[in-house]
């Protein structure tokens, strides 16, 4: 995979500036302390997971359990609610005494489409992905997310180009959490066995930094 291939991952510093220059020239026509996703909801929730018949490596995934998260659900560009937007969906997941951080926007589902970004009126609407695979000791495994009943979602993972696997269900409350200005951050904050690929994080961090810059800036 080209994405992945350590001799490529100057395209992937170079594609992480870009993401970075999206998100400064959207951060310079909008006020909001957050460029993107700048409205949003965070609730508590709860995981329920399956565990895997076929291990990836990464603890999270591959053994039963339940874990007591924290679920951001946003529109990516923030248009009014009678447009269709691109949704994701960031949850925070103890780690220890530490956490990390899953990001998911929505996409298609098919082997193509999981990687390309979708429009829908509600979260509901569309499943959603990482986009970017994840290193794991079985190889690189993508991450989505898709409705499935009230308040109710599927957590599933696949290789690359591979099919999905159920790995756990989210319940979310229907209450806000306390803390609504939590910054979920999928760079800093990884769960162990899931880890970023340095052509990942390269593509991914520049656009991260700057909107942390963007939000410490913001005179609120």
């Amino acid at each position: 995979m080209a994405l992945l291939d350590p001799v490529r991952t100057g395209a992937s510093t170079v594609g992480g500036a870009l993401l970075a220059t999206a998100t400064r020239s959207v951060a310079a026509v909008r006020t909001a302390p957050k460029p993107l996703h700048p409205r949003g909801v965070v609730v508590a929730g709860r995981i329920f997971r399956t565990g895997l018949a076929e291990p990836t490596g990464s603890p999270w995934l591959d053994e039963p359990g339940e874990d007591e998260v924290l679920v951001r659900v946003s529109r990516a560009v923030g248009l009014p609610t009678s447009l269709p937007d691109i949704h994701g969906v960031a949850i925070r997941v103890p780690a220890g005494e530490s956490y990390g951080d899953l990001l998911f926007a929505s996409t298609g589902w098919g082997r193509l489409t999981r990687f390309l970004l979708t429009a829908g009126m509600t979260v509901e609407d569309r499943p959603m992905t990482t986009l970017l695979p994840y290193r794991t000791e079985s190889g690189p495994v993508l991450l989505g997310v898709r409705a499935a009943g009230t308040e109710t979602f599927e957590l599933a993972c696949a290789p690359y180009d591979g099919d999905w696997r159920h790995v756990a269900d989210l319940r979310l409350s229907t209450l806000p959490a306390p803390d609504q200005d939590v910054d979920f951050d999928p760079v800093q904050h990884q769960l162990p066995g899931l880890e970023q690929y340095p052509s990942v994080a390269r593509l991914r961090q520049p656009a991260y930094q700057q909107a942390r810059e963007s939000r410490a800036g913001d005179p609120a």
